[in-house]
């Protein structure tokens, strides 16, 4: 515990916290911060400018990431027909309905995302307290309530990410692994915050992204010239 203490120690030192960083030097510190055995994911927090207690202010999308999150992503579907099976041939890890339901009653949550095709919401809706709570609930305003469950099975294994801003108006959102190097990182790190930038409710006025900074699983976080930052 205490070289792991020191390590991390050592980690923050490097960070000039009075300082913002353009997005280069922002991505080569995090890295250079990343001290743990284990490939640390690189987050990054948006701080916004909206009041998502109006619902009017809510930010949520997702975002095709070019490079992929970095690690395997497990989907599951729920579907019948062909439907099924076209979610089969597109590389879904389990495709069902009621046995779904039960396997996921039962405890199992083996998976990152859950598809589910539009006639199977109401099957669904019956692990949506289970899945709601984990943020694995299909959505269609995120695209996993569709009919193109082929094509969204292929988006969501290629690394697809989705995001919502919390009650405090930030947007939390991992851009990939640290084995994945720092160009492909801010590539990922740029089609993300474009995304965030475009979905900007009409009804936000002023500044809108108040703030940014990058962190690995166990770094300091690095704040980001606003100004540099936002340049994509």
């Amino acid at each position: 515990m205490a070289k792991k203490g020191k390590r991390l120690s050592a980690a923050a030192e490097k960070v000039d916290r009075s300082k913002r960083y353009n997005v280069d030097e922002a991505m080569s510190l995090v890295l250079e911060t990343s001290q743990a055995k284990f490939d640390e994911a690189i987050d990054v927090a948006v701080n916004l400018g909206v009041d998502p207690k109006q619902s009017d202010q809510q930010v949520r999308g997702a975002v095709a990431l070019p490079h992929g999150l970095g690690k395997a992503v497990r989907v599951v579907v729920f579907a019948k027909g062909p439907k099924e099976q076209e979610a089969k041939e597109a590389g879904a890890d389990y495709v069902g309905a009621d046995d779904l339901v039960e396997k996921i009653q039962g405890g199992w949550l083996d998976f990152d995302k859950a598809l589910a095709t539009p006639d199977m919401m109401a099957t669904v809706s019956k692990v949506a307290k289970i899945l709601g709570p984990r943020g694995l609930m299909p959505n269609p305003k995120v695209g996993t309530v569709t009919m193109n469950v082929g094509q969204s099975v292929a988006a969501e294994k290629k690394g697809k990410l989705d995001f919502r801003v919390d009650k405090a108006g930030i947007v939390h959102a991992t851009i990939g692994r640290k084995s994945m190097g720092a160009e492909k990182l801010k590539e990922n790190y740029q089609a993300f915050l474009s995304t965030v930038v475009k979905a900007k409710p009409a009804s936000s006025k002023g500044v809108y992204v108040r703030g940014i900074s990058l962190s690995s699983t166990m770094g300091p976080g690095i704040k980001l010239d606003i100004g540099s930052a936002a340049q994509l």
